[in-house]
C-alpha cells in the first residue's frame, strides 16, 4: 500500500511517499479503498506537531476520506463489502487504503461521487455545528464569515443563507469574494483593502453583527469582535493567521459571547447530535441545496504541494487528493 508518511515533525517537504504494507484489520473495523481524501487546515498543523491531537511518529496524515469498503472485521454488522462510504478519521487518509472504525463512516448517498464525499463531512459538519448548536443562529440575523472562501468558511456562507441569515462574507481578495457571492453572500468585504470593523458596522446599520464566524484568527479577530452587536456571538473556529489575544473588556461591554467550536471533540463527546447533524446535511445535499466547491485535485505524490498551498492560503473551497 502506498501512503504519505510523516516520520519527523515539520513542513510538508519532510513527508515521504512509500510502500507501507497493508495495515492489520481489527475487530469492529473496515478496510476502505480510498478514492479521495480532501485536505484540511488541521492537516498542516498535525504534521508540525501544532494541533491538539498529536499522533505518534511515524503516521499517515489525512482525515477526510471517501472510498469503497473492501474488507470487514469481526463484529461489524451494518456495513458490507462494496459499500460506498465517507467519513472523518484522525490519521491515515493520504494513502491507497485505510482501516477505520465502522462507526466513523456514513453511506455515500446516491448521486454523490467520491470527490464530493471526501469534501463533505468536516467542512459542512464544522459549520453546521457552529451555526446550529453553538451560535443558535436565527432567521434574519446578520452573520459575518471571516475566511469565507475557504472550506469551512464557504460552507458557513452556504449554510447561513439556508438557515435564513443575512451573510456578510469577508476575504482577502476580490476573486475569493466573487466565489462567496456565487454561494449566496449578501454582502462582501475585502479586508485587505477595507476597514473591517467600520464596514461591518456600516453593513449592519450601526448595530453590529449578530454572529461572527472566525476561521482565520490573527489581527482581524479583534476587529470583528469590536464590530459585534449587543448579545452577539463570536465563534472561534480556527487560526489560519495565528492565535489572537482578545481584550476581555469587549465581551463585558457588548454583553456578547465568545464561543469555542471544536468539531472533533463534539463528534467524540456528542455522537448522537453529530449523527443527526449529518443526516440533516445529507438531506440538504440530496435536495440540491448544498454544492461543495472543489477547486483542485492532486495525486498522492503531490500531497506536500497540496498542504503547502493550504498553508499559503491559495485554496478556494476544498482541494482533494485522489490516490
Amino acid at each position: 500500500m502506498k501512503a504519505i508518511v510523516c516520520k519527523e515533525l515539520g513542513g510538508p517537504e519532510k513527508l515521504v511517499l512509500e510502500d507501507t504494507g497493508q495495515l492489520p484489520l481489527k475487530d469492529g473495523k473496515v478496510r476502505i479503498k480510498i478514492h479521495a481524501c480532501s485536505v484540511n487546515f488541521p492537516d498542516t498543523l498535525i504534521i508540525r506537531g501544532l494541533y491538539q491531537f498529536k499522533p505518534e511518529l511515524p503516521f499517515i496524515p489525512g482525515t477526510d476520506i471517501a472510498g469503497e469498503i473492501i474488507e470487514i472485521g469481526q463484529g461489524v454488522n451494518n456495513n458490507n463489502v462494496g459499500d460506498r462510504v465517507f467519513g472523518a478519521i484522525l490519521t491515515g487518509g493520504f494513502a491507497e487504503e485505510a482501516v477505520v472504525d465502522a462507526k466513523q463512516v456514513f453511506p455515500i448517498p446516491p448521486g454523490m461521487d467520491y470527490i464530493t464525499g471526501s469534501s463533505f463531512m468536516m467542512a459542512y459538519g464544522t459549520s453546521y455545528h457552529a451555526l446550529k448548536q453553538r451560535a443558535k443562529i436565527r432567521e434574519g440575523e446578520s452573520l459575518v464569515v471571516l475566511g469565507a472562501s475557504g472550506g469551512v468558511g464557504l460552507a458557513a456562507v452556504e449554510l447561513g443563507k439556508i438557515m435564513g441569515a443575512r451573510v456578510i462574507a469577508c476575504a482577502s481578495s476580490d476573486d475569493k469574494l466573487a466565489l462567496c457571492k456565487e454561494y449566496g453572500a449578501d454582502e462582501i468585504i475585502n479586508y485587505s483593502v477595507e476597514d473591517l470593523k467600520n464596514r461591518i458596522k456600516e453593513l449592519t446599520g450601526g448595530n453590529g453583527a449578530d454572529v461572527v464566524y472566525d476561521a482565520v484568527g490573527g489581527d482581524n479577530a479583534e476587529k470583528a469582535l469590536r464590530a459585534l452587536g449587543w448579545k452577539g456571538r463570536f465563534l472561534v473556529v480556527g487560526f489560519v493567521a495565528g492565535i489572537p489575544k482578545i481584550p476581555l473588556n469587549l465581551p463585558l461591554l457588548k454583553g456578547c459571547e465568545i464561543v469555542g467550536v471544536f468539531w472533533g471533540s463534539h463528534v467524540a463527546r456528542e455522537p448522537k447530535i453529530h449523527q443527526q447533524n449529518m443526516l440533516e446535511l445529507l438531506g440538504l445535499y440530496q435536495s440540491g441545496k448544498l454544492h461543495p466547491h472543489v477547486s483542485k485535485k492532486y495525486s498522492l505524490r503531490e500531497v506536500p504541494q497540496a498542504l503547502q498551498d493550504m498553508m499559503d492560503r491559495k485554496v478556494r473551497g476544498k482541494i482533494v487528493v485522489v490516490p
